[in-house]
């Protein structure tokens, strides 16, 4: 085989410092009042006939108590492909819940997205509800909640959104949800969020987000990560394709 045709790949996976993740990974939960936190991180690197790059950066912090958990997780991706961006996404995201009976609990959530190939310059989401335990023990949980909020969204380019050309566009949603994680083995966790906001201003219109991650344990503080995020919006405005989808590994390091 000719010398011009091989191709030098390789990967590079490192853990991380502070930085942004919205793809679940599994940060320790305890129900004893303690900040807990896991870093990730995952990059590759290729040349020859293929030059491309990627760089994911994650962190995730969570304290939980008899009565309340409070969770923050924040991202950065970063990828291209021949010269040319394919990926710049940058998110950051709380929830707050707190029990008001054994099965059932309140909730408020904040949420800060920015997708410059989306063409979203800022997208901005606020919202409350009430949401119930299905269960709970110390192998996991799965919970459902439902509420309302609002979302303001900047874009990059002014573009075609509900019948007119906007560069910005508000709106009410309603919020409806289902969590879950899930400790399969000893060293193997499984967490999975999928939410669903239709538009409250323009009815028929949707989003939708789906986040998954697998953690497996390589020893107390390191562990291998994988996980794949999905996010679909009936109506990104212009030639925007309706959905992204990316799948991330990388190793995280777990600060408990």
């Amino acid at each position: 085989m000719p010398h011009r045709f091989h191709i030098a790949t390789f990967t590079v996976a490192a853990t991380a410092l502070l930085a942004p993740a919205l793809t679940h990974a599994q940060v320790t939960l305890k129900p004893d009042g303690q900040w807990r936190y896991l870093l990730t991180a995952g990059a590759n690197v290729s040349s020859g006939n293929n030059r491309a790059s990627s760089l994911n950066l994650s962190a995730e912090g969570a304290r939980q108590t008899e009565r309340d958990k409070w969770t923050w997780d924040a991202r950065a991706d970063h990828a291209r492909s021949a010269g040319v961006a394919t990926t710049e996404r940058y998110g950051l995201r709380t929830q707050y819940n707190r029990d008001i009976s054994p099965d059932w609990f309140g909730f408020g959530a904040g949420e800060y997205l920015r997708d410059k190939l989306a063409n979203i310059a800022g997208r901005t989401s606020l919202a409350t509800g009430l949401g119930r335990h299905v269960w709970r023990d110390e192998r996991g949980f799965f919970d459902l909640a439902a509420g309302l909020g609002y979302t303001y969204d900047r874009y990059v380019t002014p573009t075609d959104i509900a019948g007119a050309v906007r560069g910005t566009y508000g709106r009410m949603e309603l919020v409806l949800s289902e969590e879950s994680s899930h400790k399969l083995t000893d060293t193997t966790s499984l967490r999975q969020k999928f939410a669903l906001y239709p538009d409250l201003r323009d009815r028929g219109k949707y989003r939708a987000v789906l986040d998954t991650g697998l953690t497996v344990a390589m020893t107390q503080a390191v562990n291998l990560t994988m996980g794949l995020s999905y996010r679909y919006d009936s109506d990104p405005g212009g030639t925007l394709r309706k959905g992204d989808a990316m799948f991330v590994t990388g190793v995280s390091l777990r600060l408990d």
